[in-house]
C-alpha cells in the first residue's frame, strides 16, 4: 500500500545497530521509533510523513528502539475492579495546553522523552523541556554499559521503565533499577531496586540504587483490571559468574516480578533459573491470557512467558503460582570454587519445551561430510549435560545458548480458539572459563562478545570468558535443523498443535554465501509474530527477506512477500479508521545474519 523511508539506517558492526521496532497506530496515524531514536508519524492511510523529531541519540553499542508508548489525557481512566488492586492515579492536561495526546520513547543514551503526538514538539511540563535523565541515581555509568531498548510501559498513568545494563563486562555495574513516573509531570513516583526493594525514593547525595542487580531490559506488561506490572528479570552482573550474588540478586534474577503500578510495591516474584549461570535472562513480555487449568471448570486470570531455555511457564497473575507442571530437576556443578550452583532447576513439563532437546552426536548437521565431522569431533570434546550445562573452565556447550530458545519478540496469542503461537531459534554456545589475573580493561559492552573474540576479561573477578556460537567451519550451527521454528500450541491441552521450520536460504548460506535456494531448513528467527482473528499468523523476523503469512490453524505458508532488506521488526496490523481498510505495517532495516541495511517502513493491505 505505501511505503516510507525514515532515513535512520542502523550500520552494524556486530555490537547492536539494529531495526527491532514494532510500530503503534492510533487513530489516523501510525508512530515510528528508529534506532537513534528518532519520531516520526504517518499518516496512517498513505505513509505521508506528518511530523519528525530526530532526537538522534548517540550510543557506540545497542543502537535500536522496540516500541514506545502512547497517552491521552482526555480519555477516562477506568480503575480496576480485581480484589487487592490499588487505585489509578488521576493525572489531566490544563484543557488548551499542549500535549493532550503524547508519544512516549527511551533511549539509548538513557532519557525517557514525551513529544506532543498531534505535533511532535516536545512537551514542556514534562521533566526538563520533555526529558527526564534516566542515568540519575545510577552512580558511574558508562555509556555502552546501560541503554533503553524496550519500550516504556504505559500503566495507567505511570510511566514504567527498566534498563538493559551490558553482560558480562565486570562485578561493578550500573544497578537494574525499575523506575515509575508520571505522564505528565515526569516526576518519579517509585523506584524498584532489587538491591534495596523496601526504599521506593530516589537516592539522595553521593549515594546511587545499589549496583550490580538483576535488571528488566525487555519488554514488559500491564493488567489495568490490577493495576500490576510484570516484569521480565535479568541475571546480576557479571552473568556467568555468581561468586559474589547477594541473596536478593539470587531472588530476583531471571525471574518474573509482579509490581503495584502506581507504587512500585512488590506483590510477588517467581524464578525461572536458580543462581543462573547461562545468561538466561527472561528476555520477552509476558502475554496475559484467560487459562482453565486442568481438573477446572473455571478459567483464571494468567500469563506465559517464554524463555531462552525453551521453557514456557503459565503463571497466576494474582500469586505467580505456576498453573501448570513445573519440576525441580537435578543438574551437575562445575569445578569454579566458592561457585553457589544450584543443583536443581526448573523445568515446565506441562507445557511443550521448545527447541530444548538434549543433543547428542548423531545429532551433528552438515552442510558436507566434512563439517559435520568436525562438529561430532568439537561436540565430543565438550563436557555437555543437557540443558543447563554449568561453565567451567574446561570448554561446555550451553544448549540453547545465551540468544535462546524464544527472545525478545515476544508470544502471540488468538484468544478466541486458545491458542499461542512461539517463534525460536535453536543456536547453542560453547563457553570455557579462563583463570586470570584479570588486570585487563573490561570489555565495550557490545553484542560482539559472543562471537569468538577470544578471552574477554570478566573485570574483578578471577576469569575471562571465552565463548562462541556452535557452529561449524561453514558458519551454520553443528545440530541439525531446523534452527528456527514457529509453533502453536493449544492452550485447553498444553500440547504443540502444529510446528514448522521459518526461513529458507535464499539470503544466507555456508560462509556468508546466499544460496537463493528456496530449501525451508528454518533458520533462527528475531522478531515478534502478529496473530489475528481471521486466521492467519505474520513473521518478518527470519533470516531471508519476507514477511509471511501462516494459516494459524495448521501452520502451512499461505502468502508471503519480498522485503528490500530483512526485518528484525514485530509486524502489526490496524484498521483504518477514516476509511476502514485493514493494514499490516513492518519495519525492514535488515536481518540478523546479514549485511543488507535499510530503513524501510512497509504497509500491506488487500485490494
Amino acid at each position: 500500500a505505501w511505503t516510507y523511508h525514515t532515513g535512520d539506517v542502523a550500520i552494524s558492526d556486530g555490537n547492536g545497530a539494529e531495526d527491532q521496532l514494532t510500530p503503534l497506530q492510533v487513530g489516523n496515524k501510525v508512530f515510528i521509533c528508529t534506532p537513534h531514536n528518532n519520531l516520526i508519524a504517518l499518516d496512517a492511510d498513505t505513509g505521508k510523513e506528518l511530523w519528525k523529531n530526530e532526537v538522534n541519540a548517540k550510543s557506540a553499542v545497542w543502537q535500536r528502539c522496540r516500541g514506545m508508548a502512547y497517552f491521552d489525557a482526555s480519555a477516562p481512566i477506568a480503575q480496576p475492579t480485581q480484589p487487592n488492586s490499588s487505585p489509578i492515579l488521576t493525572a489531566s492536561v490544563p484543557v488548551g495546553a499542549q500535549c493532550q495526546r503524547r508519544l512516549l520513547t527511551n533511549t539509548i543514551d538513557a532519557r525517557l522523552i514525551a513529544v506532543d503526538a498531534d505535533t511532535g514538539k516536545f512537551c514542556e511540563d514534562f521533566g526538563t523541556h520533555g526529558q527526564v535523565d534516566l542515568k540519575a541515581g545510577l552512580g558511574n555509568v558508562p555509556d555502552s554499559y546501560y541503554q533503553l531498548s524496550s519500550a516504556p510501559l504505559m500503566a495507567g498513568t505511570t510511566v514504567v521503565v527498566g534498563g538493559r545494563v551490558a553482560d558480562n563486562v565486570q562485578t561493578d555495574m550500573p544497578g537494574g533499577v525499575i523506575r515509575g513516573f508520571d505522564v505528565i509531570t515526569g516526576q518519579m513516583r517509585w523506584a524498584f531496586d532489587p538491591g534495596n526493594p523496601e526504599d521506593k525514593q530516589a537516592p539522595t547525595g553521593d549515594a546511587t540504587y545499589v549496583r550490580s542487580t538483576p535488571n528488566s531490559w525487555a519488554p514488559m506488561s500491564y493488567d489495568p483490571l490490577m493495576n500490576t506490572v510484570f516484569l521480565p528479570m535479568g541475571s546480576s552482573s557479571t552473568d556467568i559468574y555468581g561468586v559474589e550474588r547477594t541473596q536478593l540478586n539470587h531472588k530476583y534474577g531471571a525471574s518474573v516480578l509482579a509490581l503495584d503500578a502506581s507504587t512500585g510495591a512488590e506483590k510477588w516474584v517467581y524464578q525461572t533459573v536458580h543462581n543462573d549461570l547461562w545468561d538466561f535472562d527472561l528476555p520477552m513480555q509476558p502475554s496475559l491470557i484467560d487459562f482453565t487449568p486442568s481438573g477446572s471448570d473455571k478459567a483464571v486470570p494468567a500469563l506465559v512467558i517464554g524463555t531462552k531455555a525453551g521453557q514456557i511457564y503459565v503463571l497466576d497473575r494474582a500469586t505467580g503460582k505456576p498453573l501448570t507442571d513445573v519440576q525441580e530437576v537435578p543438574v551437575k556443578a562445575a569445578n569454579i570454587p566458592n561457585e553457589p550452583y544450584s543443583l536443581t532447576q526448573p523445568k515446565s513439563v506441562g507445557m511443550p519445551q521448545i527447541g530444548a532437546q538434549t543433543l547428542t552426536e548423531s545429532d551433528m548437521w552438515g552442510a558436507t561430510p566434512y563439517d559435520q565431522l568436525l562438529c561430532r569431533i568439537d561436540f565430543k570434546g565438550m563436557r555437555y549435560d543437557g540443558l543447563y550445562t554449568a561453565p567451567g573452565t574446561d570448554k561446555s556447550l550451553s544448549f540453547p545458548g545465551s540468544l535462546g530458545g524464544m527472545n525478545w519478540g515476544s508470544i502471540s496469542t488468538d484468544p478466541v480458539h486458545g491458542f499461542i503461537f512461539v517463534n525460536d531459534m535453536r543456536l547453542g554456545l560453547w563457553i570455557q572459563m579462563i583463570p586470570s589475573q584479570n588486570k585487563a580493561q573490561a570489555s565495550s559492552g557490545g553484542e560482539a562478545l559472543n562471537t569468538g573474540m577470544g578471552a574477554v576479561p570478566l573485570k574483578g573477578t578471577p576469569y575471562a570468558v571465552n565463548k562462541n556460537r556452535f557452529l561449524s567451519v561453514a558458519g551454520i550451527p553443528c545440530q541439525a535443523p531446523p534452527f528456527g521454528t514457529l509453533t502453536a500450541i493449544d492452550m485447553k491441552t498444553q500440547k504443540v498443535a502444529w510446528q514448522v521450520p521459518v526461513g529458507t536460504v535464499e539470503d544466507t548460506g555456508p560462509l556468508g554465501i546466499r544460496m537463493h535456494l528456496p530449501i525451508k531448513v528454518g533458520l533462527p528467527t528475531l522478531g515478534g509474530t502478529l496473530s489475528t482473528q481471521g486466521g492467519l499468523i505474520f513473521i518478518a523476523g527470519t533470516q531471508d527477506f519476507y514477511l509471511r503469512a501462516f494459516n494459524s490453524g495448521n501452520g502451512d505458508e499461505i502468502w508471503k512477500a519480498r522485503l528490500p532488506v530483512g526485518s528484525q521488526g514485530g509486524p502489526m496490523t490496524y484498521v483504518s479508521p477514516k476509511t476502514g481498510k485493514q493494514y499490516i505495517v513492518v519495519t525492514a532495516g535488515g536481518a540478523r545474519q546479514s549485511t543488507d541495511r535499510g530503513d524501510y517502513v512497509i504497509a500491506y493491505a488487500l485490494p
